[in-house]
């Protein structure tokens, strides 16, 4: 199934949607106007035809085809990856509008087995290409050039070969792939449909975890207090899904003798697990100059003797906590971006006036924020969960840089438009990395410069450090089912064992904390996506120390690196910036940024 990410569940106080504006809603007409749009029975029955005759026309043929057919191969099944993919991006944005709405789930779940059924003739494609001998498809490669533009495509499918099961097994997989889709979807609708009690007022996850950041520290405490009880309450079903899909991975694993838990991400991601290695090791490493440093400050600005986990979000005492409202957030964003390169305005812009955002917070649509590319021909959606905090600026400029990405890279088609998860979030957190510089720049004071450059560290050690700790979490959990079932209590233990180490000595942890594991949809939806985070920040306070040095040509530069979507390795598309993510000394460049934020704070103290 599509893979909805969600960047990140804010921490953010509900304060309703009065005060901040017009919030513009998604108009999904782009994709379809309706479940029973003739546009989409129309290509539903497209799809049907045409794979089915994709099969016909090529299966046990691949071998035999010139470069010009196998060029014409490889883009009819591109076109029907579009039209598959219009088909879920319809039915799945609509489903995260409302994931307690029954009827939309139906409809996903039957667009979903629909797809399938219709897909499951083409697995052959990739099994018999993998089955093409090296010589063989690089002759064919330089016969053509519209092919070897392809190969990046080829080289990714190719990356599975050692792990390639039987054609019968790939189809079986293929056909069960709606199984595993059920337990995300059973996920979902648990967490949707949870209801909290704060001050007697009955209000789902999201405004729950945005009391986290209330300025009273009562309030903040009976949000988290609640929020353990309700896990708490629940905690069985989590497990359950938790165990299941752990299992279901490991199954798959075993049968395509993957090294680790881990590789399969690794491969997706075209990273070598040696640069990931080395990330962990260089952000695990940095706990003490990092997290631990800057909690052991908030504490004493808080005139905390211990720091409890509801102090982790808590806004600073001399912050300002007024309401940003949805115009001003736009404006700051818009022009954040305009000033590095009108290019990327002109880009933004019809985000917000075409209805490609959904930013309120409603009942029962899905917490926290992603950007959904959809198809090459259509646009990106960006989901926000907008409460006019500081915060909530820097996920809009984080998501609209996922957004320019998107639609930059689309020029590549289908097949090479999706960049690797490491480098998706390029973008993302170079668009946050602008528009807090210009937040900064305006500073009014050095009150404000302070709690502006201390809100960015927060940012950045929930960005690395928090999802470093996240991935340590995955796969100590994912080692631990391979010995068997795991209780509730075994997982909650394992959550806490990375979390004491991540936060550092400034904390102690309240009963009931140990099952704030069950929340985090990463997990469920995406195995190892975490450490895309870590490696995005990263990558980019190394990019960003570069444009700050003023070379010559950067935006540009940037801009082609977006365009080029997948079709480049990370080697080659840090090369013109003079990285390499594969040496060691890249990431603690990266990370010498947050001590560097971190250095000016503590010389703000004295």
């Amino acid at each position: 199934m599509l893979q909805f990410p969600f960047q990140r569940v804010s921490a953010n106080s509900n304060h309703g949607n009065q005060s901040l504006g017009e919030l513009p809603e998604w108009n999904l007409d782009d994709l379809y106007t309706g479940e029973d749009a003739h546009e989409l029975k129309q290509d539903l029955n497209w799809l049907e035809t045409s794979c089915l005759n994709f099969a016909n026309d090529f299966e046990n043929k691949l071998a035999t085809l010139s470069a010009i057919e196998l060029l014409l191969c490889v883009q009819q099944q591109e076109r029907i990856n579009q039209v598959a993919g219009r088909i879920m991006s319809f039915a799945g944005l609509r489903y995260y509008q409302m994931t307690t709405d029954a009827g939309r789930a139906k409809f996903m779940s039957d667009m979903q087995e629909l797809i399938t059924n219709y897909t499951t003739p083409l697995v052959f494609f990739t099994l018999e290409l993998n089955r093409l001998e090296d010589k063989h498809l690089s002759s064919l490669m330089r016969q053509n050039q519209d092919l070897a533009r392809y190969k990046p495509v080829f080289d990714k499918i190719r990356s599975m070969k050692p792990h390639q099961l039987s054609d019968e097994i790939e189809k079986l997989l293929h056909d069960l792939g709606v199984v595993g889709d059920a337990w995300e979807r059973l996920f979902d609708e648990t967490i949707a449909g949870l209801t909290f009690h704060i001050d007697g007022e009955p209000m789902g996850i999201e405004a729950t975890l945005n009391f986290l950041t209330e300025p009273e520290r009562a309030k903040r405490e009976s949000a988290a207090r609640e929020l353990a009880k309700v896990f708490s309450d629940n905690i069985k079903t989590f497990a359950r899904v938790h165990n299941t899909q752990a299992k279901e991975k490991e199954i798959l694993d075993r049968w395509r003798n993957m090294p680790s838990a881990q590789s399969g991400r690794h491969l997706s991601n075209q990273v070598e697990p040696e640069v990931v290695d080395a990330l962990r090791n260089a952000v695990v490493n940095s706990y003490p100059k990092l997290s631990h440093r800057y909690y052991e400050l908030k504490r004493k600005w808080l005139g905390l003797d211990r720091m409890q986990i509801w102090d982790r979000n808590a806004p600073l005492p001399m912050e300002d906590p007024r309401i940003v409202n949805w115009d001003e957030a736009e404006n700051t964003v818009m022009d954040a971006y305009n000033a590095f390169d009108p290019l990327l305005g002109d880009l933004a812009k019809p985000f917000f006036k075409n209805g490609w955002i959904d930013a309120g917070v409603k009942p029962g649509k899905a917490p926290g924020a992603f950007a959904h590319p959809t198809v090459t021909n259509v646009h990106p959606y960006v989901m926000l969960n907008y409460l006019g905090k500081p915060r909530d600026v820097m996920t809009l400029a984080h998501e609209l840089g996922h957004g320019v990405h998107q639609v930059l890279a689309a020029e590549q088609g289908e097949m090479l438009s999706s960049t690797p998860l490491t480098l998706a979030e390029t973008a993302s957190v170079f668009g946050e990395m602008l528009t807090f510089r210009k937040m900064l720049d305006g500073a009014k004071s050095p009150i404000q410069r302070k709690v502006m450059l201390a809100n960015k560290v927060e940012d950045m050690i929930n960005t690395v450090v928090r999802q470093i700790a996240f991935y340590d979490f995955e796969c100590k959990l994912h080692e631990a089912r391979r010995s068997g079932e795991l209780r509730p209590e075994d997982i909650n233990a394992l959550w806490m064992s990375v979390q004491a180490e991540s936060l550092g000595p400034a904390f102690d942890f309240m009963e009931g904390y140990e099952t704030f594991w069950a929340y985090i949809p990463h997990f469920v939806h995406s195995p190892f996506y975490v450490y895309a985070y870590a490696f995005g920040d990263g990558l980019v306070n190394a990019l960003y120390s570069v444009y700050a040095d003023g070379k010559e040509g950067f935006e540009k530069k940037y801009i082609n690196m977006l365009q080029a979507g997948g079709s480049k390795h990370h080697k080659d598309l840090l090369a013109p910036f003079g990285l390499d993510a594969s040496d060691p000394k890249f990431w603690d460049k990266g990370l010498s940024m947050i001590s560097g934020f971190i250095d000016e704070l503590e010389a703000m103290e004295n």
